[in-house]
C-alpha cells in the first residue's frame, strides 16, 4: 500500500455560497474516486436555501475520497471531497482501491456515489467487520441497544437482543434513511434492522412507525396518567397512499421567510380592476416591432414597465424598513424582482436598477430571468437586494389573490388573469379584455394613500398606455 502525507491531499470545505447560508444539501457529483480534476473543474452540484449552484475545484490534482454521498446535507466549512495534489496525486488510486476491497461489493446498482448508497469514506469512519471492535460478536440490535445505554438513555428491550458493553457505534443507515427517520420522528436506535451487516432500511422505518406501541413499564407511583402519542411521530402512515415530502433547500427557506415576512411586517392589500384592452393590443404590436425580435415580448413587461412608471411617481413606496434603528430606507433605485414557480420551490430573482431599462431592455432581462429560473440555474445573487415584488397568479387562471411581501420589500403586485368580460365602455356593455391587480404593502412604511396612489398608477398606466410617455 502506498502511503501520502498529509500534505499531498487537499480538503475542499462546502463554502458559503450565499452570504451567511449555513448549509448544503449535494444533489449530485461530477466525479468519482480515481478521476483527475483540474482547477475550476465543477466536481458537485449543490442546493442551498436559495438556489443549485455548481461547485468548481480550486486546484488540481486526483480524487481521493467523497465524504458525504448525495441526497446528504452538509454545514458549511465542512470538508466534502479530497484531492490529492502534487506528488500524491499519482498514488491517490491505490488506497481508494484497498478501501473498496475491504468490504464485498452488494450485487446490483454501485452504491457508490448515489443518493441510496454508501461511500467510501462511510466505511472508513465506521467500520462494519468486528476484527477491529471487542464487541463485533454482538448482534446489530445489541449494538443498537449497547449505543442507546452509552448515551446513558433508557433503551427499549430488542427482540432476541442479549445485553450488550456499552459502545460507540452509531445505528448503521445511509442518509437518505436516516433523513427518513429524522423526518418522521423514528429514533434509529429503536429500529430492528434487517439490512446486510446490520444496516437499517426504509422499510425497517416504516415498520417502525407501524408497529404496535410496546408494553410500558410499570411506574413507581401508584397514579399514571395513559401514556400519549409522540408529538413527533405520527400515529399511523399509510404508506400506499400517503406520501411525506421533507421540506429542505429553497422550500424550506421559502416557507420560513413567509412566516417571518407575514408576521413581522402589517400587510395591507387592496385591489382594483381595470380595462387592459389596449395594453393588449399594444403586446401585440410590440411583437411585430423588429426591435423586439428574439426578446420575450407579453402583458407581464408593461406590467413591469408600469410600476416601474408608478414608482418614479410615488418614490416613497420603494423603501425597506430599519428595525434595529427604527427608520424607513427610501431607496433611490429599483431592483424588481419576479416571483418564478421552479420544481425546487418558489423564488424571486431580481432585475438590477430596473428603473434605468428602455423597454427592450427590461424585455431582455425578463427573458433571461425567467429562461435561468426554468432551469435551475438561478445564482443567489440574483435573488438579493430586491426592492419590490411582482407576482403574476393570472398564469394559473386565477384571478387575484393577497400577496406576502418578500421579506425587505415593501411591496408586492399580484397580477391576475386577463379574461374577456363584459365592460361598460364608452356607455354601452362591451367585451373587453380585463384584469385585476392586488398590492400589498407594509403599512409602517407605506400608509394607505401612498398604496392607493401607487396602485391607481399602474391600472391608469395598463388602461391607457400611452402614459409611458406622457409620465416619461
Amino acid at each position: 500500500m502506498t502511503t501520502m502525507t498529509d500534505s499531498s491531499v487537499r480538503e475542499f470545505k462546502m463554502p458559503d455560497v450565499g452570504e451567511g447560508l449555513t448549509e448544503a444539501e449535494i444533489l449530485k457529483w461530477y466525479v468519482q474516486p480515481g478521476d483527475t480534476v483540474t482547477d475550476g473543474q465543477v466536481v458537485c452540484e449543490v442546493e442551498t436555501a436559495k438556489a443549485a449552484v455548481e461547485l468548481p475545484i480550486p486546484y488540481d490534482g486526483v480524487v481521493r475520497e467523497l465524504h458525504f454521498p448525495e441526497g446528504t446535507t452538509v454545514d458549511v466549512g465542512t470538508s466534502i471531497i479530497a484531492v490529492a495534489v502534487g506528488d500524491g496525486a499519482a498514488a491517490a488510486a491505490e488506497p481508494v482501491q484497498e478501501a473498496v476491497a475491504e468490504e464485498p461489493k452488494p450485487e446490483g446498482r454501485q452504491p457508490v456515489l448515489v443518493g441510496y448508497g454508501v461511500s467510501t469514506s462511510s466505511t472508513k469512519r465506521r467500520p462494519r467487520k468486528g476484527a477491529e471492535a471487542p464487541a463485533a460478536a454482538q448482534t446489530p440490535a445489541a449494538a443498537i441497544q449497547a449505543e442507546l445505554n452509552g448515551h446513558g438513555q433508557a433503551a427499549p428491550a430488542a427482540p432476541a437482543a442479549p445485553a450488550a458493553p456499552v459502545t460507540g457505534d452509531r445505528p448503521l443507515a445511509k442518509p437518505p434513511v436516516r433523513k427518513l427517520a429524522k423526518d418522521l420522528g423514528v429514533d434509529l436506535a429503536t429500529v430492528v434492522p434487517s439490512g446486510p451487516d446490520g444496516i437499517i432500511t426504509r422499510e425497517d422505518v416504516h415498520a417502525a412507525v407501524s408497529a404496535p406501541e410496546p408494553a410500558q413499564a410499570a411506574a413507581p407511583r401508584s397514579e399514571q396518567a395513559a401514556p400519549a402519542p409522540s408529538p413527533s411521530a405520527p400515529s399511523s402512515y399509510d404508506t400506499t397512499r400517503e406520501t411525506r415530502v421533507p421540506v429542505k433547500g429553497v422550500r424550506k427557506a421559502t416557507a420560513a421567510a413567509m412566516v417571518g415576512s407575514a408576521f413581522t411586517a402589517p400587510h395591507v392589500t387592496e385591489f382594483v380592476t381595470v380595462d387592459v384592452t389596449r395594453t393588449m393590443k399594444l403586446v401585440e404590436e410590440l411583437k411585430q416591432d423588429k426591435e423586439y425580435t428574439g426578446l420575450r415580448v407579453n402583458p407581464l413587461l408593461l406590467i413591469a414597465k408600469a410600476l416601474l412608471v408608478a414608482i418614479r411617481r410615488n418614490p416613497d413606496v420603494n423603501a425597506s424598513w430599519d428595525e434595529a434603528a427604527q427608520e424607513i430606507v427610501v431607496k433611490h433605485y429599483v431592483n424588481l424582482g419576479i416571483a418564478a414557480a421552479t420544481p425546487r420551490g418558489l423564488i424571486v430573482p431580481n432585475i438590477k436598477d430596473a428603473h434605468a431599462q428602455t423597454l427592450p431592455q427590461l424585455a431582455g432581462s425578463l427573458g433571461e430571468l425567467v429562461s435561468t429560473a426554468r432551469e435551475g440555474k438561478t445564482s443567489p445573487a440574483a435573488m438579493q437586494g430586491g426592492t419590490v415584488t411582482i407576482t403574476n397568479v393570472g398564469v394559473f387562471g386565477v384571478d387575484t389573490g393577497t400577496p406576502i411581501l418578500n421579506p425587505g420589500e415593501s411591496a408586492i403586485l399580484a397580477v391576475g388573469a386577463i379574461k374577456l368580460k363584459p365592460w361598460v365602455h364608452k356607455g354601452k356593455v362591451k367585451p373587453r379584455q380585463v384584469t385585476t391587480l392586488a398590492l400589498s404593502f407594509d403599512h409602517r412604511l407605506v400608509d394607505g394613500e401612498l398604496g392607493s396612489k401607487v396602485l391607481a398608477d399602474v391600472a391608469a398606466v395598463l388602461e391607457q398606455p400611452k402614459r409611458l410617455i406622457s409620465w416619461a
